[in-house]
């Protein structure tokens, strides 16, 4: 899930159990839908991203670098990820929402299609909720 700086989910996605989250983070950028801001062109791609260890790869690093996205990835062995907590717990807190809904907490349903379609739900809920205060 990649979600804003306050907490909206902007692209969600599922995987396996067995797959790495760092081969989920491409097509999770690209999924992210245009934003109309109010001036100017709509924007297409994020101008940062903040990750934690796991997202530490140079091919990742290259291709964000590629799409002119500004990475904050920490390194492995030589960064402490404590200064990325200050990004990290609104990630935290978006699964927590998400935890809340009662068929996500337990994956009641067998099919992937039919969790991503819940998924999707769930997230749209959080921004309706969000947007409504």
């Amino acid at each position: 899930m990649i979600t804003e700086r306050t907490g909206l989910p902007l692209s969600v996605g599922i995987s396996g159990a067995n797959l790495h989250d760092s081969q989920a983070l491409i097509p999770l950028v690209k999924g992210i839908p245009p934003i109309r801001s109010r001036r100017g062109r709509r924007r297409r791609r994020p101008g940062k991203l903040h990750a934690d260890k796991g997202y530490d790869y140079s091919h990742l690093r290259r291709w964000l670098r590629g799409r002119g996205i500004t990475h904050r990835i920490a390194r492995k062995g030589v960064e402490t990820s404590q200064r990325l907590g200050r990004h990290r717990w609104t990630i935290e807190r978006t699964m927590a929402w998400l935890a809340g809904c009662r068929r996500l907490h337990r994956r009641y349903e067998r099919m992937a299609e039919h969790f991503l379609a819940f998924t999707s739900i769930a997230c749209t809920l959080i921004c309706y909720r969000r947007l409504a205060k």
